[in-house]
């Protein structure tokens, strides 16, 4: 590695080259990377719920149902206004009344099923069928195609004009994100570290590994919107640490040496061996993600794993070869740190430790009862701002037409008519459905068959397939709304067993039931992979379980804050937030417990070992933990994107919690169970005698 490290430094400029290069194809990476806003479709395979917008999609061409609200507007310019929305690019058919019966006929005589199910008092309703699923890019084209025809008097809304809303929030937003948690950054690495140009180069080298990671989802075809918003700042906020250590490393091998180009190889050598076992949690924690059934767990979890490990990569060639490259710049503009020498909370905490201990206890009930008992949201909608197009347009299509999502039925075409018209009778008779449509519910004596269009048979029936949509007026993921559609499930399995229902609240029932065994799962496996890790680094049964009980200790308190403050969390960020701050902050207390276990070796007793340990080690936990918080806390701060405003706060207050966690808690808990540590792990208290002894390493006891 020593070779690899003077190559790097001697051919600085050649690397810089080499890197910068590098970026060209990362560039067109970025660009042909397709974004994914819909979080429903990470949803199984194997799901009835998405088999049933398979089918929607590929026979019905039908998998998106939007709603247009038309308030004091003449039939006929209405009629007019279909027209124009039928020729947009992606409509596949827009549902209006005239699809049934005459506009000349008078509203008043009008069939009651057909005027309840298209006009209010100053309004008439609209159904917008797409050509393709709500995610596509065809489908969200066509949205703001429509948005174009629409005036005032028009309220477009559904899953893909929220999505569109979400769409134009993120892309103006997310560079303002990034700007931020640079601005944020540089900040406090200027005000901890000793030189104010040396933040701008940490920050430089960072960027290459940011470009090349999102570069490189190329080869995954799409991202989520989720992790396109999180996976730049937190890919900086989690390697910033390794940034860190590298430049300490260097100073101190500068001292010793005059060859710069040699301290620096000694530096990327010794970094390297220091920072590999503290990336291996970082990227278990974001690996365990990926088990979720809910695809969108790997889809965070492998271009967080693969940014940890590019950042790494960046930090012993592009940071080394900048360093040196503006070596002069860097010391001509040094200063002292605003940072303490800590020898006062080195005494506190050594000195009370058993009072920290009993603080921990009596923090852990109340957090834990907290972050098990939050209020959890799944839809896309509440995520938006209210004063968005799709969120007003919601809000008049609940108001006005009593109706929030809809449920589609796909029975076989093998079911007659009658029985159709029966299943349609009771499906009605549910509480919260407002109406169900399908083409027997408008065959009878005053519509006769041959007056429907064929096109519009053909809307209803498909491919063996027919096809019923349920209004409902109780809101997707609440309890009333999975109880309707167990209902209505019961219903048509009578009529036909291999019946699919289908849908935004159907999907999101699936969506809730997998959510929770998503939870358990991830938790059980970055909590083991990280423990393995951390048992193989310190050689001890014993070290990773009280390191990672101080984490989750830390993760409770982050988790409950939302109980206690009234608010409500998304669903990702229960499953992933325990993740992320595990695996991001478990390192801190291994770089604690890996001071506290050297100056042991070094002869001191666990209480002068432990005020050693807390003095030399906070400085640089007290940095990264502030530098992953600036990182993190200015997306929190600015998103308008519920989701992601979320998710950051929570990250960030995350980096503190930790931070303060394991600078008070986890040294009382280190220096209380000292005594089984020591017996339950390899080699604690010997120090390694500088001399070979036919051919072995002596240990001495201390």
């Amino acid at each position: 590695m020593n070779k690899f490290g003077y190559f790097i430094a001697k051919n600085r400029v050649l690397v810089i080259i080499v890197a910068t290069l590098l970026l060209l194809p990362s560039f067109y990476g970025m660009a042909k990377t397709r974004i994914n806003y819909d979080i429903l479709t990470y949803l199984p395979e194997k799901l009835d719920s998405v088999k049933g917008q398979r089918i929607l999609s590929d026979d019905f061409k039908n998998s998106g149902l939007s709603f247009l609200i038309v308030e004091n507007m003449e039939s006929k310019d209405v009629a007019k206004l279909k027209e124009k929305i039928t020729n947009v690019e992606g409509v596949k058919k827009v549902i209006w009344v005239d699809d049934f019966v005459d506009t000349g006929i008078p509203e008043e005589i009008l069939p009651k099923d057909l005027k309840d199910a298209f006009y209010r008092e100053n309004s008439t309703l609209m159904m917008i069928q797409f050509s393709d699923k709500v995610s596509s890019d065809t489908t969200q084209e066509a949205v703001v195609g429509i948005r174009k025809l629409l005036n005032k008097q028009c309220f477009l809304s559904g899953t893909a004009s929220a999505m569109r809303d979400t769409i134009d929030i993120a892309d103006k937003q997310t560079p303002i994100y990034v700007l931020m948690a640079v601005i944020f950054a540089i900040v406090v690495l200027a005000l901890t570290l000793e030189s104010t140009f040396i933040p701008f180069i940490i920050l430089l080298s960072m960027a290459y590994a940011i470009m090349y990671n999102f570069g490189t989802n190329i080869f995954f075809g799409e991202i989520s919107y989720v992790t396109k918003s999180l996976a730049a700042v937190l890919q900086l906020g989690v390697t910033m640490d390794y940034s860190i250590f590298l430049l300490h490393r260097y100073d101190e091998e500068s001292e010793k040496l005059d060859d710069k180009n040699q301290a620096m190889a000694n530096a990327i050598q010794k970094t390297a061996a220091s920072i590999v076992g503290s990336s291996l949690t970082t990227i278990a924690g974001f690996l365990a993600i990926c088990f979720m059934e809910l695809t969108i767990g790997k889809d965070i979890g492998i271009v967080m794993a693969k940014g940890v490990l590019l950042g790494l990569i960046s930090v012993i060639t592009t940071l080394p070869a900048f360093m040196l490259l503006f070596d002069k710049l860097i010391h001509r503009f040094s200063h002292k740190t605003i940072l303490p020498e800590f020898d006062g909370l080195a005494k506190l905490v050594t000195k009370h430790y058993k009072a920290f201990i009993v603080i921990a206890i009596l923090i852990f009930l109340p957090a834990f009862y907290g972050q098990s008992h939050n209020e959890v949201y799944y839809n896309i909608d509440e995520s938006l701002p209210d004063d968005i197009e799709s969120v007003i347009a919601f809000r008049k299509l609940k108001n006005e037409y009593n109706m929030i999502t809809t449920h589609m039925v796909l029975v076989s075409e093998e079911v007659p008519n009658f029985e159709m018209k029966q299943m349609i009778d009771e499906i009605e008779k549910l509480d919260g459905v407002e109406r169900a449509v399908s083409y027997e519910k408008f065959v009878g004596p005053s519509v006769p068959e041959t007056f429907i269009p064929q096109e519009v048979k053909d809307k209803f029936q498909q491919s063996g397939y027919k096809l019923i949509l349920v209004n409902s007026n109780f809101k997707a993921a609440t309890d009333e709304e999975n109880a309707q559609i167990d209902a209505i499930s019961a219903i048509v399995k009578k009529y036909d067993d291999k019946a699919i229902l289908t849908g935004e609240g159907v999907l999101t029932k699936d969506l809730i039931k997998i959510t929770d065994t998503d939870f358990k799962k991830v938790n059980i496996i970055s909590t083991l992979a990280i423990f393995v890790i951390v048992m193989f680094v310190f050689t001890s049964i014993s070290i990773p379980i009280f390191l990672i009980l101080v984490i989750e200790l830390a993760i409770f308190i982050n988790m409950c804050v939302p109980f206690y403050a009234g608010n409500s969390i998304p669903f990702i960020a229960s499953i992933i937030i325990g993740s992320i701050q595990l695996g991001a902050t478990v390192d801190y207390a291994i770089l604690l417990t890996t001071r506290f276990r050297e100056e042991i070796r070094n002869g001191h007793d666990k209480f002068e070992a432990m005020e050693i340990a807390v003095r030399e080690s906070a400085k640089s936990i007290v940095t990264s933990g502030f530098t992953f918080f600036a990182a993190t806390v200015g997306v929190g701060v600015i998103s308008k994107i519920e989701i992601i405003k979320s998710m950051s706060v929570m990250i960030a207050r995350g980096a503190l919690v930790s931070t303060g966690v394991i600078l008070f808690i986890l040294p009382g808990v280190l220096l209380a169970f000292e005594g089984f540590i020591k017996a339950t792990s390899k080699n604690w208290n010997k120090s390694i005698v500088d001399k070979i002894k036919g051919g072995k390493i002596i240990y001495e006891n201390k």
